[in-house]
């Protein structure tokens, strides 16, 4: 669905409207989310008093995960809450979302409390580029025995605690994930970050199975990356968590270790890309698909997919007629074309049965579809003949989205040793190791 307002940029350059301001600013939703902390809720509610965003434009929604009494919460904030099972930030932020009324929706959690210009700074590339999620700086202070209406801009830096290494390291290297990828949902995190309404719709929401701490943010944050996501770091829209980071706070390290190791293990399985999944167990979505249209003859098809499989040993591949049964009865990674199966990130539609080798260039430029500069790939044999065109779901979902105005940049690939294959192919020289071109092509 496009946006019922403002543009996009190619890629993830949101430095390309980095001095513009929306006209008119969009009206805001902050979500607050909060379980039994009364007294960091009362902070950021005195913070969120004091923002300089026009006062007509914000609403301000506290979001209570069941906490035992309801919490206090002053006159024109609305209160929505949840019963207790468990650790249910996800659906606390969804129930949050269906009291806003605000074009751009502002997260933040009961114990992380904005500097005055936080809303307008979060807001400003949202408002502009409606596929934006920003980040803001989360920083940490001891708070606990300051007066809880004391500004935090000044008591924040004067109680001020070391900021988390990584996170600021991945924003410094990435600047300010301008030079964002499949991997940087990991540097959005739930205290602090805020989108428009529409694109939270677009997402989905949040997944509402998670219900331990942890990993309902990078997930839904790597869901909107695949379907277009601009990613951006707002250094200057700050907020003060009172207390260290996670790690910080568990006293117990293997307390930490199983909370942590819970976590991943759940993403591995959802999150496919390198560097997030296992590094040989195959993941229950594919991270590329390669896709064969049309009818034909069995040989062509078993040749074409044996040498894919071989050459991208994690892939998919997908059969407009189904699998040739028994061939690839036992391969789960061979199936017929389902609309309705989990969408990969980069998908391989195929001009015909073709063999394409293992090409460690070919391999890198489909591992970077979609992030750098390229969101789609024309494969062609050394002589020309166009073989497969990648697409990033990225480029795919920006295309729908905006159509011409997408701005897709399309890339090119010659491959030795890539070639069509003939309608009937000999199997036996391809299955013993013997063939050469002239026995397939």
């Amino acid at each position: 669905m496009r946006p019922p307002f403002g543009t996009t940029v190619p890629g993830n350059r949101w430095d390309l409207v980095a001095d513009a301001a929306p006209n008119p600013w969009p009206s805001v939703t902050v979500i607050v989310t909060h379980f039994e902390q009364p007294g960091e809720l009362a902070r950021t509610l005195a913070a969120l008093a004091r923002q300089d965003y026009p006062a007509a434009l914000m609403q301000v929604v506290v979001a209570d995960d069941g906490s035992a009494v309801a919490p206090d919460v002053p006159s024109g904030v609305d209160l929505v809450r949840q019963e207790d099972r468990g650790f249910r930030a996800a659906a606390v932020r969804n129930l949050g979302v269906t009291r806003a009324t605000g074009d751009v929706l502002c997260f933040l959690d009961a114990d992380t409390s904005p500097e005055p210009g936080y809303v307008r700074r979060m807001t400003r590339l949202p408002a502009l580029l409606p596929e934006t999620v920003t980040v803001g700086r989360r920083r940490h202070a001891e708070l606990a025995e300051q007066p809880v209406d004391a500004p935090i801009e000044t008591a924040g830096p004067a109680h001020r605690l070391p900021e988390p290494a990584w996170l600021s390291e991945a924003y410094e290297r990435s600047r300010d994930l301008l030079d964002a990828d499949d991997r940087s949902y990991r540097y959005i995190i739930g205290a602090a970050f805020a989108c428009t309404r529409w694109f939270f719709d677009e997402i989905g929401g949040m997944d509402e199975s998670f219900d331990e701490y942890g990993g309902e943010d990078w997930e839904w944050a790597h869901r909107a990356w695949q379907i277009g996501a601009i990613f951006a770091h707002v250094p200057d829209a700050v907020a003060w968590h009172d207390g260290p980071e996670w790690a910080g706070r568990m006293a117990d390290p293997e307390e930490r270790v199983r909370r942590g190791n819970v976590q991943t293990l759940l993403l591995s399985g959802r999150i496919p890309v390198d560097g997030s999944r296992g590094t040989g167990v195959l993941s229950p979505v594919a991270d590329i698909v390669f896709r064969l249209h049309g009818r034909f003859d069995d040989a062509a098809t078993f040749v074409c997919v044996d040498a894919l499989l071989a050459a991208f040993p994690r892939a998919r591949v997908e059969l407009e007629h189904g699998a040739p049964a028994p061939v690839f009865a036992a391969d789960p990674r061979v199936r017929a074309i389902d609309p309705a199966s989990p969408a990969a990130r980069v998908e391989v539609d195929l001009a015909g049965p073709v063999v394409l080798p293992a090409d460690q260039a070919l391999l890198e430029r489909l591992r970077a579809l979609g992030t750098g500069d390229e969101d789609e790939l024309e494969i062609r044999s050394s002589e020309g003949v166009v073989l497969a065109r990648a697409v990033s779901r990225r480029s795919r979902a920006r295309r729908a989205r905006w159509g011409d105005e997408a701005a897709v940049r399309v890339g090119s690939i010659a491959i030795d040793g890539a070639f069509p294959l003939r309608p009937h192919p000999r199997v036996e020289p391809h299955v013993g190791g013997w063939a050469g071109p002239d026995h397939l092509r």
